[in-house]
């Protein structure tokens, strides 16, 4: 593609300097409005810049995307209500080795939660458990921090659905889920374990004490406070944006949640209260009849017959009261099996949504699908879960489809990858390393979602040169790529952002710093994206 005249181009440049400055620096002195209104102006520039015509923009936002992401958040949030992450966490301390069993177990199941459920819900859910273990065992929670995250980013690569920028290259790439999940899970799987050794390896030493040796002055959490852990709600918040998964990184990425709304809490609550009075009035009728034998002997006054009747109607009200109350404890009892059930409805919908992408159906139909079957199970007002998806996120997105396409109409993103194409064929090993390092630094320097809409087609086409086989492999080494990039500094993904900021707000809270994940980060972003190019599968 030609470059544009030199005015479109230049104010194009402009509109899009808007939306990256603020989709990077999203409270930036000067204009601190977010991410979200961030690509929203840079959206209104392209089009009053006349670099796009407001039909073009409208034509740039991918409804299929948007479709599956609110799909999955609508079915991760009622996933949390039916307690799955908090059956992940309490795998992370069951029968627990000790600090090194810990670590591996963090990895492992932040990278399959992630795979499913997207890596910023795992990181949000998680994060305050992990530190509260680390706590209560008195170990030093850094380690465990990174795990965390680093393995949420490099599992999420394995599907469609782990993050934002997979959802853009499946349904771009037209690539089926099945074909996706073969294709990089070898890699993650083996991305995962390297990543992991990579930690043992640094922290070995520290985590073969049994102190937490960062700081001693630490109260430990007790095993209690453990238990009683009560996870976040799975919605996405302003930082949540990601900035490597700038969309994922986003509200995904802060995830703050609304209070939870727990399933039949109020008509458990209202029996409760029942059983309450009627307890109150079994006392009543039982201190009512004791007064009523010590009036009757007192006074001497009454037959028998009377003094009988009325013994016999305490005794009557005592035996009622009684029966009530066990009704009402048969009610609880059922109330608890209708929680059970729907439950499982829940985990059964979830299951076959994930059926169905791998046999091929239409992903965003499917989740959407999915989402609604849960509302519906539910049979209750779902205004509660609803107003727990990040609409915002789905704003970003909107506002970023239409910036980049008006950015590509500029034709520098064509210019550049001209100049690069040569050296970045796929057919060679070399052209793979030169493909590796251009998609790494630039979604650490433009985030991963706008550099897949960015490069993808490009990358596509100059695969599809050398045969069908490449073009898919093309694809898949964006999406691997893309994705683990995230790990090499703390503001490469929202996971990383979305795991320092819940470490730091906890009650038993922690500081990542920028320097302590760097210093992991690049050394394990670098082995695990080589070791992993090795192993994607066409």
């Amino acid at each position: 593609m030609a470059m544009a005249p030199t005015v479109k181009v230049v104010l194009g440049s402009i509109a899009f300097g808007f939306f990256w400055v603020l989709a990077v620096f999203p409270t930036i002195p000067f204009l601190p409005i977010g991410r979200t209104a961030g690509s929203l102006l840079g959206a209104m520039l392209m089009v009053m810049f006349r670099v796009i015509t407001p039909e073009q923009a409208y034509a740039a936002i991918d409804l299929q995307i948007l479709g599956l992401l609110f799909g999955t958040m609508v079915v991760s949030i009622y996933l949390e209500r039916a307690d799955m992450f908090k059956y992940l966490g309490k795998l992370l301390s069951w029968k627990s080795q000790g600090a090194k069993d810990l670590l591996c177990r963090i990895c492992l199941i932040s990278a399959i939660s992630s795979a499913f459920f997207t890596n910023d819900t795992s990181c949000v859910v998680l994060t305050e458990f992990v530190l509260k273990i680390a706590r209560q065992q008195n170990l030093p929670p850094r380690p465990f921090l990174l795990a965390l995250a680093s393995s949420a980013n490099i599992g999420s690569s394995a599907t469609p659905i782990g993050n934002p920028q997979n959802l853009v290259i499946a349904l771009q790439s037209k690539i089926s889920f099945e074909k996706f999940l073969f294709g990089i899970f070898p890699a993650m799987l083996m991305g995962t374990l390297v990543n992991a050794l990579l930690l043992l390896c640094m922290y070995w030493k520290l985590l073969s004490v049994q102190k937490d040796e960062e700081d001693p002055a630490t109260e430990v959490v007790a095993e209690e406070d453990v238990i009683s852990h009560r996870f976040s709600p799975a919605k996405m918040s302003h930082a949540s944006l990601n900035s490597q998964d700038m969309s994922s990184a986003l509200e995904f990425m802060d995830i703050q949640g609304c209070p939870m709304v727990n399933h039949n809490t109020g008509h458990v609550e209202s029996l409760r209260t029942r059983m309450s009075s009627n307890e109150n009035e079994i006392d009543r009728v039982s201190s009512g009849a004791l007064q009523s034998t010590r009036n009757s002997n007192a006074s001497k006054e009454g037959t028998d017959e009377g003094v009988t009747s009325k013994r016999l109607a305490s005794v009557n009200a005592l035996s009622d009261a009684i029966s009530t109350k066990s009704l009402e404890e048969k009610e609880i009892s059922t109330t608890k099996w209708k929680g059970i059930l729907w439950k499982t409805c829940v985990y059964l919908v979830t299951i076959g949504m994930l059926i169905s992408f791998l046999i091929g159906l239409n992903m965003s139909w499917t989740a959407i699908t999915a989402a609604l079957a849960l509302v519906v199970l539910d049979f209750q007002d779902a205004r509660p879960c609803l107003e727990k998806v990040s609409y915002s996120l789905l704003v970003f997105f909107c506002g970023m489809f239409i910036t980049v396409d008006g950015f590509n109409k500029t034709g520098i993103p064509s210019t550049l990858w001209d100049f690069v194409e040569s050296y970045a064929k796929i057919n060679h090993v070399s052209g793979i390393a030169v493909l590796a390092v251009v998609i790494l630094v630039l979604s650490n320097f433009a985030s991963n979602v706008p550099t897949v809409l960015l490069l993808g087609g490009r990358v596509a086409a100059s695969a599809a040169s050398i045969s069908p086989a490449s073009e898919k492999k093309a694809w898949l080494i964006l999406a691997w790529v893309s994705t683990v990039a995230g790990n090499l500094s703390l503001l490469g993904s929202a996971a990383n952002l979305i795991v320092c900021e819940q470490a730091r707000r906890a009650p038993v809270g922690y500081n990542l710093s920028f320097w302590s994940h760097l210093k992991f980060g690049v050394p394990s972003t670098l082995i695990v994206t080589a070791i992993g190019l090795a192993l994607i599968r066409c």
